[in-house]
């Protein structure tokens, strides 16, 4: 970070969801907070009141910012002197469009965990509105935020792998093994999908953002394989990219042994990359007729693109939370541009377009799995 990041005040973000026993939410609050750049100050932290109030005096959050509803909470923040510069969204699925609605109505920035929404209209619906209203929308597809996520990025971008050919990607673990529990397993909160709205859009997000290319087509095979699971637990798609090239996404919660396995492998003409969420300090590089080698995290062969988002030196071991913590970096550094009015048009975070194709993503995948696992487009291709 430079001098004129710490010069500027720190961010006042508000919270809907993610109280007292919330998973991601934790998440994006701990992320939020990590570099100094946000000040979590108001929200609607639980369904439940009580536990929303809990949740506000337990962060220290003025107990005339504990709002019962969004309405509310959006109305009071945008008349209010010192209101919120931004609201993170951390609910199940069928709350985020009505959530960040609300929040874009008022003129206030968003950021949304995925999918966008579970219906393709209305995220084309925020979208719109987004751009309308001009106001940033941010989506936490978290995985984008590592740094070596981004050397592998930089490296396909220079064209060290060549002409892109086959690209396999995968999000196995095993959460749901002896079966699903919560909102994940309940269509009105979750949608039509359940692990393909859940960790399949993180995925099909990782795929384009690592190489650059658009899924034009896939075919996809969804199964619910275990008893009493009312959502899909296993998919399985063949990919088609927009510039010929061929992959496969496998996304399963049934596999003992994968606590948290995304992992992507890229083939060009010239080489391949390979690189595991669970192992996310190394890239893994082989030229054609060459060696395989590790780049480690800052390292100088890391590039440029990696060393942007690193922060400790190599050897002392950077996570899930400091990606997070990289995409609300990305997002400070935008809002703060927006303020100043020198905002490029350009980011280093996810969008709500992002969002938006990814909710494509996930619906193509269902037509197609209802269709005898056909190849289907993805609508805005």
């Amino acid at each position: 970070m430079t001098l004129a990041h710490w010069q500027r005040r720190r961010l006042r973000l508000g919270m809907v969801g993610g109280g007292i026993g919330g998973n991601i939410g934790s998440a994006h609050r701990t992320a939020a907070l990590m570099d100094g750049r946000w000040d979590v100050v108001a929200g609607v932290l639980s369904r439940d009141a009580v536990r929303g109030r809990q949740s506000a005096a337990l962060w220290q959050i003025d107990p005339a910012r504990s709002y019962e509803t969004v309405e509310t909470m959006a109305a009071a923040e945008k008349a209010r002197e010192d209101g919120i510069d931004a609201v993170a969204i951390c609910t199940p699925n069928a709350d985020h469009y009505p959530s960040a609605m609300a929040f874009l109505k008022a003129g206030i920035h968003v950021i949304c965990d995925k999918p966008l929404t579970t219906v393709v209209a209305l995220a084309d619906e925020l979208a719109a509105t987004a751009r309308a209203k001009n106001v940033i929308f941010a989506v936490t597809h978290t995985y984008s935020g590592y740094p070596m996520v981004r050397a592998a990025r930089e490296m396909i971008a220079a064209a060290r792998l060549g002409t892109i050919r086959s690209v396999a990607v995968e999000y196995a673990s095993e959460y749901q093994v002896e079966g699903a529990e919560g909102w994940q397993n309940d269509p009105q909160l979750s949608g039509p999908l359940g692990i393909v709205a859940g960790t399949g859009t993180h995925a099909h997000h990782l795929a384009e953002f690592v190489t650059g290319l658009r899924v034009r087509q896939l075919s996809a095979d969804l199964s619910t394989l275990v008893p009493g699971n009312r959502l899909e637990d296993h998919a399985s798609m063949h990919l088609r990219f927009s510039n010929g090239a061929r992959g496969y996404l496998w996304n399963t919660t049934l596999a003992p042994g994968n606590a948290n396995g995304l992992s992507i492998r890229v083939y060009g003409d010239k080489g391949g990359i390979a690189w595991h969420q669970e192992r996310p300090e190394t890239l893994a590089f082989t030229p054609t007729r060459g060696v395989t080698r590790l780049i480690t995290r800052g390292s100088e062969e890391a590039g440029d693109a990696a060393g942007r988002v690193t922060r400790v030196p190599a050897g002392h071991p950077e996570g899930y939370l400091e990606a997070f913590a990289n995409l609300y970096c990305g997002i400070a550094d935008a809002i703060a541009a927006h303020q100043d009015g020198t905002l490029s048009g350009t980011f280093d975070f996810p969008t709500v377009e992002d969002g938006a194709r990814g909710v494509r993503f996930m619906h193509a995948a269902l037509r197609s799995a209802r269709d005898g696992s056909r190849f289907v487009p993805l609508e805005d291709s």
